[in-house]
């Protein structure tokens, strides 16, 4: 799975909706696939900041008030020589409750700015196109839903491990087609994200889904970059004044 990349964009393998290879190799843009990156910060904060996102807040302590029993007083306040406790789910007694544990109303999530996100994607799709893990394929469809016939397509490929599908559209078919195989993982064009590609060994996108994730990339960037542009202008009008 050859990748060149040049200034035209990567040229990548690809194949036909019944697994055979095309006679025209598909070419990625730039802007999206050939983006390389000063340094991996970015791509680490949006990983990070996925797994956050997708935590689940289930680790919850009791406290001394919600342990049942020590109601009474375990001996008198004074004369015995003790020290002085006025009930036995003392958080420093074997059996009381915790001090400071999880009470379940943590909050985990991170936050990362959009313009941020979108540049760490194509970072990620950088990476990938560089290293060989992208390949392309014409139409990707299950009419049936059999999952034989996407693991037929995919061996005839020659995709193993962990294999992240991009389409355009999800439909139930092709959902319930790749639930079935426990290496594949579906999503659509516009939910793709780092996470996914950097733990992908190879990302099946279909010619649909090159289209939409290059519109959906490259027009926020190009909006980014135009803003910029204005805020530059203003600047420096204001400075001739």
């Amino acid at each position: 799975m050859a990748t060149t990349i040049s200034k035209n964009g990567a040229t990548i393998a690809t194949y036909t909706k019944s697994g055979t290879k095309a006679t025209t190799a598909a070419k990625l843009s730039t802007d999206v696939f050939g983006v390389v990156p000063e340094n991996h910060e970015l791509l680490k904060q949006a990983y990070v900041t996925y797994l956050a996102n997708g935590r689940e807040n289930l680790a919850v302590t009791k406290t001394r008030g919600l342990v049942s029993g020590g109601g009474k007083k375990p001996w008198k306040q004074k004369g015995t020589g003790r020290a002085r406790f006025g009930s036995s789910r003392n958080p420093i007694w074997r059996g009381g409750g915790i001090a400071f544990g999880p009470t379940g109303q943590e909050n985990y999530s991170k936050a990362i700015n959009v313009k941020a996100k979108r540049l760490a994607i194509r970072q990620a799709l950088s990476l990938a196109a560089e290293a060989g893990k992208i390949i392309v394929i014409e139409e990707l469809t299950s009419k049936a839903g059999k999952t034989a016939e996407l693991a037929a397509l995919l061996t005839k490929i020659n995709v193993t491990k962990n294999v992240l599908l991009v389409v355009d559209n999800k439909t139930d078919e092709l959902t319930r087609a790749a639930n079935n195989l426990g290496n594949v993982k579906l999503v659509a064009a516009n939910y793709v994200n780092v996470y996914d590609t950097l733990n992908a060994d190879t990302i099946v996108l279909t010619n649909a889904a090159v289209t939409t994730i290059t519109e959906w990339l490259t027009a926020k960037a190009a909006s980014y970059t135009k803003a910029a542009d204005a805020k530059k202008t203003i600047a420096a009008k204001k400075g001739d004044k």
